[in-house]
């Protein structure tokens, strides 16, 4: 290629690719340092941004209670047949697959029948799943805001008596990251591999 013009030419082709493929190497640099989710990404919402509440225990807790941790938290009632004792094994499992990652992985569970679910029945009944765990207990007031702000559907399904009724609810877990930041949401029966791995990518973050 002899011609002044022709090498001018070529030279500002090959410019323009090379620019074009830095760009495009930032683009996937970029796209490959993204954390890629098991469970639903709800950074950045705008609800289920906290609570306080008392633990069975009678103390009050917040988010900030669980700094360092992810926190995943779970509505639910003691007295549901399937739905929520399989979510509660499945967080159990998760945090023996994260081995001594585990600590730093606190569970709640907010219950939607606060009728029924005391205190102490709720201590008795998470410690059968894991005794770290902990159960908020809301007055039937409380528990309507609680579940408003954080887009949680129950309503009180009537028995054949009184105290025979269940309790129809969402089936699904909300996931914060260690400074209490809504991260994720996990459906029903997403599975505890699934889980675990979310939680180990938001406790490698460092920002």
């Amino acid at each position: 290629m002899n011609h002044p013009q022709a090498r001018r030419q070529f030279n500002k082709n090959i410019a323009a690719t090379a620019l074009l493929a830095s760009v495009s190497g930032l683009f996937v640099a970029c796209s490959e340092s993204k954390a890629s989710f098991s469970g639903i990404d709800l950074t950045g919402a705008d609800y289920a941004r906290g609570f306080e509440l008392p633990d069975q225990n009678g103390k009050i807790r917040t988010l900030a209670d669980f700094a360092g941790k992810v926190v995943v938290v779970f509505f639910g009632y003691t007295q549901c047949p399937d739905v929520c004792p399989t979510s509660l094994a499945e967080l159990a499992e998760t945090k023996k697959l994260l081995g001594s990652q585990g600590e730093h992985l606190q569970g709640l569970f907010i219950s939607v029948d606060p009728e029924r679910d005391t205190p102490a029945l709720m201590k008795s009944y998470l410690a059968s799943f894991d005794p770290s765990f902990l159960a908020l207990h809301a007055t039937a007031e409380q528990l309507a805001g609680v579940a408003q702000s954080f887009k949680v559907y129950y309503k009180k399904v009537p028995g054949s008596t009184p105290t025979s009724y269940t309790m129809d609810h969402s089936a699904g877990s909300y996931v914060y990251d260690p400074k209490g930041r809504l991260r994720l949401y996990h459906r029903y029966n997403s599975g505890a591999a699934a889980l675990a791995s979310d939680v180990k990518i938001l406790l490698a973050e460092k920002g």
